[in-house]
C-alpha cells in the first residue's frame, strides 16, 4: 500500500505562529510523557559480509517481505516496498538500507526494551532463513561507499546529490553509518528549554559512553566515534551545535526561526520527490518559492522540513536524542534508560542541569571536537569526561529508581544501565573492547565482528 493520507496535507501555513503553535502541541502532562526508540543496524551477506542490495533473494526488499508474517504491512513507493507499519512503529530504510525500528511510544523503559527483543527475533529469524545477519555498530568496518547499495528512495537521490556540495562527510553519513536514539516528551516550553539544555549539553558523554565504530575500510580509523566525527563536516547549515539553546529567549519560536534558515531539500507531491535544494522555507511561506510561485507550504511540507534538519539534539513535538552510535543488543535498551532517568523525573533533571548549567559554549564544542577521538578521556578542566559519567550515571540511577515502573518481577528500569556503569567504571567504551579483539584474538583483522556481534 502506499503511504496513508496525513491530514497535515491539506493545512496550508499562512504564518510563523502556525509553525510555533505546532511545537507547542506537543506539551503533554507528565502522566502522558512515552519513550520512543528508533536504532539502525547494518545487514550483510552470511558467508561474504558483503553489503545487501535491494533487490535478489538476499536483499533487503526480501527481508521486508519476510516480516509481514507477523502483522506488519508494507508502504510503498512506486513499486517498491520501501518501509513496514504495525501497531505505532515502523520499520523504515536509510539511505544505504540500514535497517531501522522507529518504535512505539511505550510508557517504561521496560516496554520499549521488549520492543527491541521482539524485533530483533523477527529480525533474526527472517534472516537466518535467506542469509542474511545484522550487526549494531556506529560506521560500516570495511565497506567502501562503492560497496554498498543505494535504496530506492527519492530523497535520497536528492540528497546524494547535494551533500557533496557542503562538506566532505555527507555520503558517509547517509551510506556507511548507523545510530541509536531515543524521542522523549516535554510538558511545557520551560521544560523543553530545560530538557533541551541539560541533554544538548551531556550529548558528548552519550557519544563517548556508546562510542562503536573505530573502523574504515577494515582498518582502525583513529577514533573511537567516527560517526561522530562524521557530523563536523556533514553540512554546517544544518549540524552542530546550536548556541542559541542556551542563550536567553530559547523557545518555540526561536527554534522555528532556526529551521526556517536551514535550506531545503526537498518537495513531496504526487507521489515524487521534488529537489529543491538550496531553497528557503521563508520564500515558500511568503509565495515565492521559485519554479512554485503563489504555492504555499501545508503543514506536512514543515514536518518533513524538519527530519532534514541534523543537530545533536533535535526538536519535532518531542526531543530526539541523536548523539549515539549504533549499539550492541543490550546498549539499545541502555540509551533509553539514560536519557528517561536524567529528563523524567524532575530531581534528576535539576540535578544534571547543575552539573552543565555554568559550562561555556566553548566547553560543550571542545568536547564536541574531542569525543570522537579520546572518548571518556576527553578532558573537561582538569577532570575527565569518565569522571562526568559517574556522576551522570548516578543521578541517571536516581532518577530511575524514583520514577519506580517496575517490571512483571518487580524490577526497576536501572537494571538497563548496568553496560553503562561498566563502561564509566572501566573507562572503555564498546569501540576499544572491538580494537582490542582486532589487535588481539582477531590477528588484525575486522571480519570476526561479523561473527561475534551480529545481532
Amino acid at each position: 500500500m502506499a503511504a496513508a493520507p496525513n491530514k497535515n496535507d491539506a493545512v496550508l501555513i499562512e504564518s510563523k505562529a502556525q509553525l510555533v503553535t505546532y511545537l507547542e502541541s506537543g506539551n503533554k502532562p507528565e502522566a502522558d510523557w512515552r519513550i520512543g526508540t528508533e536504532h539502525e543496524k547494518f545487514g550483510f551477506r552470511l558467508g561474504t559480509n558483503e553489503a545487501l542490495e535491494y533487490g535478489g533473494d538476499h536483499g533487503i526488499q526480501a527481508m521486508l517481505t519476510g516480516l509481514q508474517r507477523f502483522g506488519w504491512k508494507p508502504i510503498n513507493e512506486g513499486d517498491n516496498v520501501i518501509a513496514l507499519a504495525a501497531d505505532g512503529a515502523s520499520i523504515t530504510l536509510e539511505p544505504a538500507g540500514q535497517f531501522e525500528l522507529s518504535g512505539a511510544m511505550l510508557e517504561t523503559v521496560h516496554q520499549t526494551c521488549d520492543e527491541v527483543n521482539t524485533h530483533l527475533a523477527q529480525i533474526r529469524e527472517v534472516s537466518a532463513e535467506i542469509g542474511v545477519g545484522f550487526i549494531g555498530l556506529g560506521f560500516a568496518p570495511h565497506w567502501s561507499r562503492d560497496d554498498v547499495h543505494v535504496m530506492p528512495k527519492g530523497r535520497y537521490d536528492i540528497m546524494r546529490r547535494y551533500m557533496p556540495t557542503r562538506g566532505d562527510y555527507g555520503l558517509d553519513m547517509m551510506l556507511r553509518t548507523c545510530t541509536v536514539q531515543v524521542n522523549l516528551d516535554y510538558s511545557s516550553e520551560a521544560d523543553m528549554v530545560k530538557k533541551f539544555r541539560t541533554s544538548l549539553a551531556l550529548q558528548p558523554l552519550a557519544t563517548a559512553l556508546f562510542a562503536n565504530s573505530p573502523f574504515t575500510d577494515g582498518k582502525p580509523n583513529g577514533f573511537l566515534s567516527y560517526r561522530s566525527e562524521m557530523w563536523k563536516d556533514t553540512d554546517p547549515d544544518r549540524c552542530g551545535t546550536l548556541p542559541f539553546v542556551f542563550e536567553d529567549g530559547m523557545g518555540f519560536e526561536r527554534y522555528v526561526d532556526y529551521a526556517l534558515d536551514v535550506p531545503m531539500y526537498f518537495l513531496y507531491r504526487g507521489g515524487e520527490y521534488l529537489d529543491v535544494t538550496g531553497l528557503s522555507f521563508r520564500d515558500f511561506m511568503n509565495g515565492k518559492l521559485p519554479g512554485y510561485e503563489g504555492e504555499l507550504p501545508t503543514l506536512t511540507d514543515w514536518e518533513n522540513h524538519l527530519t532534514t534538519i541534523f543537530p545533536e539534539v533535535r526538536l519535532k513535538r518531542f526531543l530526539e536524542m541523536r548523539g549515539a552510535d549504533g549499539a550492541p543488543w543490550k546498549g539499545i535498551c541502555a540509551l533509553s534508560a539514560f536519557w528517561v532517568g536524567l529528563l523524567y523525573d524532575s530531581g534528576a533533571l535539576d540535578a544534571a542541569w547543575d552539573l552543565v548549567k555554568d559550562w561555556s559554549l566553548e566547553t560543550y564544542e571542545q568536547l564536541r571536537f574531542d569525543v570522537p577521538q579520546h572518548g571518556l578521556q576527553a578532558k573537561i578542566g582538569d577532570a575527565t569526561l569518565q569522571d562526568l559519567a559517574k556522576q551522570v550515571l548516578d543521578i541517571s540511577g536516581h532518577g530511575l529508581r524514583a520514577r519506580n515502573r517496575l517490571d512483571s518481577i518487580g524490577g526497576d528500569e536501572t537494571g538497563f544501565l548496568t553496560t553503562l556503569n561498566a563502561v564509566a567504571e572501566s573507562g572503555k567504551a564498546p569501540a576499544q573492547q572491538l580494537l582490542d579483539a582486532y589487535h588481539g584474538k582477531w590477528n588484525e583483522s575486522v571480519m570476526p565482528v561479523f561473527d561475534e556481534y551480529a545481532y
